[in-house]
């Protein structure tokens, strides 16, 4: 876990907090928690949970997806979420993968939407409480 806080310290503007990283503990499931490492050393990870959907099926959420800076641009958070994609497919566990993502982080929005081909879904509102803008997109992607 000492591993992970470096990473998403390094990689957002918000803190998430000690339940944040014991409720990854408490799931485990290595299939869809994901870490990258290069020599030795974590460099990426990948963090999510399940959802209960209005319409009575199971999505996905992507919590987190984090490479380190100086190993973005090796493929290494696209490798991460082609893992949990195919796996989500593979098994059937779930009908949708989701997550937010910051109005103002256009990198994100691209690397969701044109390599992997998420919809870029509503927009809420103050979803964030300390950074700014507040406001996100909800992505997501049928499976």
């Amino acid at each position: 876990l000492v591993q992970l806080r470096k990473i998403n310290v390094a990689s957002f503007p918000i803190q998430y907090n000690e339940s944040f990283y014991q409720d990854i503990l408490k799931r485990g499931n290595e299939a869809l928690n994901k870490f990258a490492y290069w020599n030795g050393f974590v460099v990426g990870a990948l963090c999510t949970r399940f959802e209960e959907m209005k319409n009575g099926k199971r999505r996905l959420y992507i919590m987190t997806l984090a490479v380190l800076a100086a190993y973005r641009g090796r493929n290494i958070g696209s490798q991460l979420l082609q893992s949990v994609l195919d796996y989500c497919v593979e098994h059937q566990i779930a009908s949708e993968i989701a997550l937010h993502v910051q109005i103002s982080n256009r990198d994100a929005i691209r690397f969701y939407t044109e390599r992997f081909n998420f919809h870029q879904g509503e927009m809420v509102e103050n979803y964030y409480r300390r950074i700014d803008p507040p406001h996100c997109y909800l992505l997501f992607k049928s499976l």
